[in-house]
């Protein structure tokens, strides 16, 4: 397969032909931004209708609209939910997680873990993850041949997720598989049962309607009764030790909910940041040479790595009043979706931005949120994850190429490659 860049503009789509509703669109890695970009360009806050028994929803696509209904809970809630799906009450309270709330009970719930997320918490972690790094590389790359996102993008982040957690390493396989089926759930490779089918009415009130998630339920409580009222400093630990700042202790499914988030959270999305920089570089040859001649630059590139990846392409709000946007008339209960791929190639923030560039300054990227309060509590160790990874990784590679077909997951919620082959050649 070609190698060679990939920096035009997405080939035009007409407006009708847009359905971002439709998971099979997402599967190709072209026709997603070709409707953001007509979006953008012809209809930014677009009615985008969809299939029973969800009724439809406004699919936002600039940068600044995204930002401005991200920082604006109060006109935009998360507690009607973040996906598209949607529920009654009695299932929003059932699933409701972190993400799902607004408020000081949000703030309250962040706390009990954000200082493990600080900075300066995770560049603790700095030599642990240089050396797991080593650990990653020396048993993939002798093998020459191999697929990428098993091997490197999946066994990295999880690994880094059971140290905080404190569990075995024998138990990451199971992780990457709960989190496989988790967030797959509208992908046949991956779902137990798809989202909508008629079997999947039985998982109604578990987080995606997987059944995964009740394996994922019974993993956390058995942590939680071995560290209940012990001394560990690990993440279960301080969940079940701590009572959240506004007294309101977590119950059963409060903490079931943190921790199926912490799971899926803390594993998919850096996973398929380092999947999609692999592809940009291997189809970007000369960016891999500029940092490989100069690996001063990581840092900045990092965030051009988050900006062209884009691993999650939405997430929802709903509108709790009448409210305008782009002169469109949003009513009360409508659902707003925040579409931050597309504004991650908004070319009103990004100068040329199909063009992969590991020298762009000031990326203003949005890809963890922005500004609002659920911006991305794990930004700073995917940052560090995943300057680490290309830091280590470049050096020690004389070439790399695709070795066939890259497969995607079949969802419009996350950015995923499921299968990369690559074949190597050391340096």
């Amino acid at each position: 397969m070609s190698t060679t860049a990939v920096s035009a503009q997405p080939e035009p789509m007409p407006l009708d032909d847009v359905d971002l509703a439709d998971n099979d669109r997402f599967v190709d890695g072209e026709t997603p931004w070709r409707m953001f970009h007509t979006l953008r360009e012809n209809d930014p806050v677009h009615w985008q209708p969809e299939p029973e028994p969800n009724s439809g929803f406004w699919a936002l696509t600039r940068h600044a609209d995204i930002v401005a209904v991200d920082r604006d809970p109060e006109t935009f809630t998360s507690a009607r939910f973040t996906n598209l799906e949607e529920l009654d009450d009695d299932q929003i309270a059932i699933r409701r997680s972190m993400l799902e709330t607004d408020g000081m009970r949000h703030v309250a719930l962040r706390r009990l873990l954000q200082k493990q997320f600080t900075p300066r918490a995770i560049a603790e972690y700095g030599t642990f993850l240089r050396g797991l790094t080593a650990k990653t590389l020396d048993a993939a790359l002798p093998k020459g041949t191999f697929d990428f996102v098993r091997e490197i993008s999946a066994d990295f982040p999880i690994n880094v997720l059971a140290r905080m957690l404190d569990v075995p390493d024998s138990d990451t396989e199971k992780l990457i598989d709960w989190g496989n089926r988790i967030i797959g759930n509208t992908d046949p490779d991956y779902a137990d049962v798809l989202l909508h089918s008629a079997e999947s009415e039985q998982y109604r009130d578990l987080p995606f309607r997987s059944p995964a998630s009740l394996e994922v339920f019974a993993y956390g409580r058995e942590l939680a009764e071995r560290r209940r009222g012990g001394a560990g400093t690990d993440l279960v630990s301080r969940l079940v030790n701590q009572t959240p700042a506004d007294g309101v202790a977590l119950t059963q499914a409060d903490f079931d909910n943190y921790f199926l988030l912490l799971v899926v959270a803390g594993n998919e999305t850096t996973r398929h940041a380092i999947s999609h920089t692999m592809l940009a570089l291997m189809q970007h040859p000369e960016q891999m040479a500029r940092l490989r001649d100069d690996l001063s630059i990581m840092p900045d590139a990092v965030e051009e790595f988050l900006r062209w990846a884009s691993p999650v392409y939405h997430f929802r709000r709903t509108a709790t009043r009448d409210a305008e946007l782009g002169g469109k008339r949003i009513r009360e209960g409508d659902k707003v979706v925040l579409w931050f791929a597309s504004g991650n190639r908004d070319e009103a923030v990004f100068e040329d931005p199909y063009r992969f560039d590991v020298t762009r300054k000031n990326v203003d990227h949005v890809t963890f949120g922005k500004g609002g309060p659920h911006f991305c509590l794990g930004n700073a160790l995917a940052r560090l994850e995943m300057r680490i990874m290309f830091e280590e990784l470049l050096p020690r590679i004389a070439d790399i190429r695709l070795a066939g077909d890259v497969s995607r997951v079949r969802s419009n919620f996350v950015n995923g490659i499921k299968e990369l082959p690559v074949t190597v050649t050391l340096a």
